[in-house]
Formats: C-alpha cells, sequence, structure tokens
C-alpha cells in the first residue's frame, strides 16, 4: 500500500510514446494497441490518464518526431506532462496532477524500456507510489549497436522481472500482462 496518506486512487501513465521515441522500438504495433486498451479502460473506469511527453536537444518540442504517434490519441481533458529528464518526476508537474487527483499508485505503460521507462518506475516508488509495471506496453529499441549486450525483448523481460521484485517500506512494485490490469485493487 502506497505511503502517501490519503491517496487511494490509481492513475496510468502513458509515457514517451512519440514518433522519434518508438520509430524503432521492439513490438511496437503490439505494444501501442496494448496501451491504446488500457487507455479505453482507464476512460471506461473513470481512472486518469497521464500523459508524459520528453524532449531534447535531439527531439524538440513541435517537430514531428516529438509529437505523440497517430495510434493514440490524449483526450483534452487527460494532463500532459512535458520533461527533459528520464524520470517522469523529476523537474515536472506531475507530481501535482498527481496529488490533485488522490493517486498514490501508477500504472506504467510506454518507452523506453531501459531508460524513461526504468527511470520513472524507480522516481515513483522513491517517492511513496506503489507502481505497477504493464508487462506487455512497454518497449525499447535495439541498442546493441551501441553497445547493449543484449537484444531489445531481453531488456524489457530483465525489467519485468526485477521490478517484479522491487519494493520499499510501505510500498511495492510489481508487473502484470495487460489483460491483469486492475486499476481498483492495490
Amino acid at each position: 500500500m502506497t505511503t502517501l496518506e490519503g491517496r487511494p486512487n490509481t492513475a496510468l501513465l502513458v509515457i514517451d510514446v512519440q514518433n522519434d521515441v518508438v520509430s524503432g522500438a521492439w513490438d511496437r504495433d503490439g505494444v501501442i494497441a496494448r496501451i491504446n486498451a488500457l487507455v479505453d479502460k482507464a476512460r471506461n473506469e473513470h481512472v486518469p490518464v497521464i500523459w508524459v511527453q520528453h524532449s531534447d536537444d535531439n527531439m524538440p518540442i513541435d517537430t514531428d518526431g516529438w509529437q505523440y504517434v497517430p495510434e493514440l490519441t490524449r483526450d483534452a481533458s487527460e494532463p500532459l506532462v512535458h520533461k527533459r529528464y528520464g524520470d517522469s518526476f523529476e523537474d515536472t508537474d506531475l507530481e501535482s496532477i498527481l496529488a490533485e487527483r488522490q493517486v498514490g499508485r501508477v500504472v506504467v505503460t510506454g518507452a523506453q524500456t531501459d531508460a524513461c521507462i526504468r527511470s520513472t518506475l524507480h522516481g515513483a516508488l522513491v517517492r511513496g507510489y506503489d507502481t505497477t509495471l504493464v508487462e506487455d506496453a512497454h518497449t525499447t529499441e535495439d541498442l546493441r549497436q551501441w553497445g547493449v549486450p543484449v537484444a531489445p525483448e531481453q531488456v524489457i523481460a530483465h525489467t519485468n522481472t526485477y521490478w517484479s521484485w522491487s519494493e520499499a517500506p510501505g510500498r511495492k512494485g510489481d508487473v502484470v500482462p495487460t489483460a491483469e490490469v486492475d486499476f481498483g485493487a492495490h
């Protein structure tokens, strides 16, 4: 259970599913389809959907590569968090958005597994949130040409495994497939 007082709600985070971020991602279309299913489920259950969008010198704001993929559509009422660091909480208004909605648990989806997803998972846990990683709704690209010794599906599998063991006093991380996401349970 979250260590954040008076925060019984859950939110879905959709992190960095932007054209340039996922252009070469492993199982891109499948992951996006599963994220879409989770967005629909969250909306139907009146669970907040929070969109996170990265920018940096290589992906400037308002460029085509910076845009969310066309398969995903953010509702105008859903918050959009702009970030420049891997951890979606770092130097953003994500914490205040979650506090306003009394969120103590986040369900994490998006890209890239070995960068912004992993950073946000850890950032959430150390800030007191229960943190669920959706095992089949996050992805990364093949980074072996830059020295990463494993394929993207191995990075994803490793992240799913180690996150399932993550915990801290009064809070925990867990991993579930899209089909088993329960926005009400924690």
